[in-house]
């Protein structure tokens, strides 16, 4: 690892970078560009994606940190220079010559484009400042006929907690007012008169993991202290462009839950052990109840699951009521037409569909003229070879998040017809592809929108010959 007495690395200082490019030479993992080796990775604060061929572990055994030490100690070098820098994530290329000849261009950062995900190419380019995907910014429905659950009973809930947790330290009424002018919401019945027998404060128990174990199995979940409430609404429900743009809120009329990405009537006020999180949900579905408790799943992006019709409930683990109602008739809001999937844009079209995915295809190419003039079309994505007019995009005109091959953004661009609805954008790329094409029509697009290009800087030095 870097000396921490030794000067800090500079990340525009070829030096900085040597060892890295000495282990992805030595490796030999590029591409061979006539005598020259071409290569190109990513190294973040956060971890690093680089084409090594790695020597396999010892027969018997599996990997272990010690098969990774020259790597690790390689890229922790340019870590500590990212982190000097204020900079999070950046991707590189370098042409390594047999002589040691090395150019190294590195490429970014841009607070208008996100990382790529194990690639050096760049991720979403946010065209608009600010903007976020249309799921984030839908707020709760009203639902005029919701009210508590019948079995709601913070009396009931009260006793029982102070027989489970005699010894708790609870809440003062101050203390609960500071929470409530903290979220700026008043807390249901039912939550105050849990936090008045436990404030679930860690320093309350002494450092007892028992009592903090019992306080769990008391109330059903790993409580919150009354401190770290928070609000579960959409922006604390993060998500990167793309894979948000493909999401959309829908909330059938027999649901109990709202499909929201997230709700200011979400009070967070526990985990599950399992990283998803436990609310109180004050804007109910059609067929929910206002205190009803959901969980927010840390593998979705929309919607939760209903866990108990209210708090009480949930302590006293008694199951839910609600059955679910019917299945949705509606066609589904986001279609995907691919080998697996749907087999025509035809079939995906209808005036509720808001994202289309043209995924891996091994046929004729597809026309969007079936999801022309569509209301609520927003996303767009589309593999690579999988258009047969680009152009025809011009005619979607509500299009907020569009993704294409490198090929149909050059259509796009040199016809001067990159819609101007757009809010974020992104490269598909197939295969291993040099990024400096990429990035140049990247830089193309947030050209048209004045937006931060990424910048290239380009480093010289020599590596030596190979020993």
């Amino acid at each position: 690892m870097t000396d921490q007495n030794s000067p800090s690395p500079s990340l525009h200082d070829l030096a900085t970078w040597e060892p890295v490019l000495r282990l992805l030479r030595n490796s030999g993992a590029g591409e061979q560009d006539g005598p020259s080796l071409r290569v190109a990775g990513r190294i973040g604060r956060g971890g690093w994606s680089l084409p090594l061929r790695r020597r396999l572990a010892p027969s018997g055994r599996a990997a272990q940190a010690v098969d990774m030490r020259d790597e690790a100690e390689a890229v922790e070098r340019v870590r500590h220079a990212l982190a000097d820098a204020g900079v999070d994530d950046i991707s590189f290329t370098a042409e390594i010559a047999p002589t040691g000849k090395t150019t190294l261009r590195l490429l970014g950062p841009s607070p208008a484009v996100e990382p790529g995900i194990g690639t050096p190419h760049p991720g979403a380019l946010l065209l608009v400042e600010g903007a976020v995907p249309h799921p984030w910014r839908c707020l709760p429905e009203p639902a005029p006929g919701a009210a508590p659950a019948p079995s709601a009973d913070p009396a009931l809930l009260e006793r029982t907690l102070r027989e489970r947790l005699p010894d708790a330290i609870g809440a003062t009424e101050a203390e609960i007012a500071t929470a409530e002018a903290r979220l700026g919401v008043t807390l249901p019945e039912e939550l105050k008169a849990l936090y008045r027998v436990t404030r679930s404060r860690w320093q309350d128990w002494g450092e007892d993991h028992e009592a903090a174990e019992r306080a769990c199995r008391a109330v059903g979940c790993e409580l919150f202290a009354l401190d770290d409430l928070y609000i579960a609404d959409a922006p604390s429900r993060h998500c990167r462009w793309e894979f948000a743009a493909d999401e959309a809120v829908v909330t059938p009329p027999h649901a109990a839950v709202q499909g929201l990405v997230g709700s200011p009537g979400w009070i967070a006020f526990g985990d599950n052990g399992g990283g998803d999180r436990l609310a109180v949900d004050l804007t109910p579905g059609p067929r929910g109840h206002v205190g009803q408790i959901i969980m927010l799943s840390h593998e979705e992006n929309t919607g939760a699951e209903l866990l108990a019709d209210c708090l009480t409930d949930l302590v006293l683990d008694r199951p839910s009521k609600h059955h679910g109602g019917g299945s949705d008739d509606q066609p589904p809001a986001v279609a995907h037409v691919n080998i697996r999937s749907l087999r025509s844009v035809e079939a995906a079209a209808h005036p509720g569909l808001e994202v289309l995915s043209l995924g891996v295809w091994d046929d004729e190419p597809f026309s969007l003229a079936p999801v022309t003039g569509l209301p609520r079309l927003r996303t767009l994505t589309a593999y690579p070879g999988t258009l047969a007019d680009p152009l025809e995009i011009t005619k979607l005109t509500g299009l907020e998040f569009l993704d294409l091959g490198p090929q149909e953004w050059r259509v796009l661009l040199d016809a001067e017809a990159v819609p101007r609805s757009l809010l974020a954008a992104a490269i598909t790329v197939h295969g291993i592809q040099d990024p400096l094409p990429i990035v140049a029509i990247a830089n193309e697009l947030l050209a048209l929108w004045d937006r931060p290009q990424i910048i290239q800087t380009v480093l010289k030095g020599d590596l030596g010959t190979l020993p």
